[in-house]
């Protein structure tokens, strides 16, 4: 595939995908992450390198902080990534998952970096403020899980994969609900995820009545290239007020995560460019893993479409990266 034949895709990972030391290499090495390090703390009033880098006060996984520290992470992968590659593709599309869709939105020039800031600091806030309960990951294809989620009170927070589901609720709904899950699918996994509240499920609507006049109050305009929304999983309309609505409903529905990228598929999108965050158990950023890369492989090989994967998460994957599409 020559460089021309890339129909290139951003994509940006939510919560969960935080770690200790994100983002240390790419501020001790470039002047780029610097800049948006520093620009991210005058912003929002703290100091943004303290809490991504060291963590003192273990605020990093506190929602309000998370969700920033995230955007930041990402924009300063991305700037990186522009300033060290010689030739690369430009995108024709972006996504992100929950929080990743506002990085998307700034890429695509429809947010300006500072506006998304202040908008993921106040939407963290009160998912934190106003969440409740907790979420569980379950190896359960939609239809199987609905009729678990409604029995139990429960919402589904998000739909990755044909048979990935994650299910949001209180405590001993939740209790009630993984008990029948192992019953009725014992070789399933269920994995408990770490969040302030049963994100994307109707305990968020609350918190999203409270967002609703920050996003009308926040200048939007009609991104530049096309950008994949959670709540629908179709592309963004051009106008503002359409995107600043389904930002809001994307608080409390469920992220459509599957029909996201069936519609980069269907759109000939044959190359993703993952930007930011990290999972692993790595005591470096250099040792951790790309959040979204299992999912957008599997769903790829689901769909029998052949698309290239090429992760941008830290100073050794930027500078692959960089050279990827010289080299392919």
């Amino acid at each position: 595939m020559s460089a021309d034949d890339h129909r290139v895709m951003y994509v940006f990972p939510g919560q969960g995908s935080q770690y200790k030391g994100m983002g240390s290499d790419l501020y001790r090495d470039y002047s780029s992450a610097r800049r948006i390090y520093d620009q991210a703390s005058e912003v929002l009033g703290y100091d943004m390198v303290s809490i991504s880098f060291t963590d003192p006060d273990k605020q990093l996984d506190l929602t309000r902080y998370t969700q920033p520290a995230l955007l930041t992470h990402q924009i300063a992968c991305l700037e990186v990534y522009r300033e060290v590659a010689e030739h690369h593709p430009v995108p024709i599309a972006a996504a992100g998952h929950s929080l990743g869709e506002y990085t998307a939105l700034v890429v695509a020039d429809a947010l300006s970096f500072d506006n998304a800031l202040h908008l993921v600091q106040k939407r963290g806030e009160l998912m934190g403020e106003y969440g409740e309960g907790g979420m569980l990951a379950m190896a359960l294809d939609l239809d199987s899980a609905r009729p678990l989620a409604d029995k139990h009170y429960c919402g589904i927070g998000s739909y990755n994969l044909p048979e990935q589901t994650v299910i949001g609720g209180i405590g001993t709904d939740m209790d009630a609900l993984a008990k029948e899950a192992r019953d009725l699918y014992p070789r399933r996994r269920l994995v408990p995820l770490k969040t302030e509240g049963a994100f994307h499920t109707y305990f968020m609507v609350t918190a999203a009545r409270h967002f609703r006049p920050i996003l009308e109050a926040t200048d939007i305009a009609a991104p530049k290239m096309r950008v994949l929304s959670n709540y629908t999983g179709d592309y963004h309309d051009a106008d503002a007020t359409s995107i600043k609505s389904r930002l809001f409903f994307q608080l409390f529905n469920t992220v459509n995560w599957v029909r996201c990228l069936q519609t980069a598929i269907n759109d000939g999108i044959n190359t993703f460019v993952e930007f930011g965050g990290g999972i692993g158990r790595s005591d470096t950023p250099d040792g951790m893993r790309p959040n979204l890369e299992s999912i957008l492989k599997k769903t790829c090989r689901i769909s029998n479409h052949e698309a290239l994967y090429v992760p941008a998460i830290n100073c050794k994957t930027i500078d692959k990266a960089a050279h990827f599409f010289i080299d392919a």
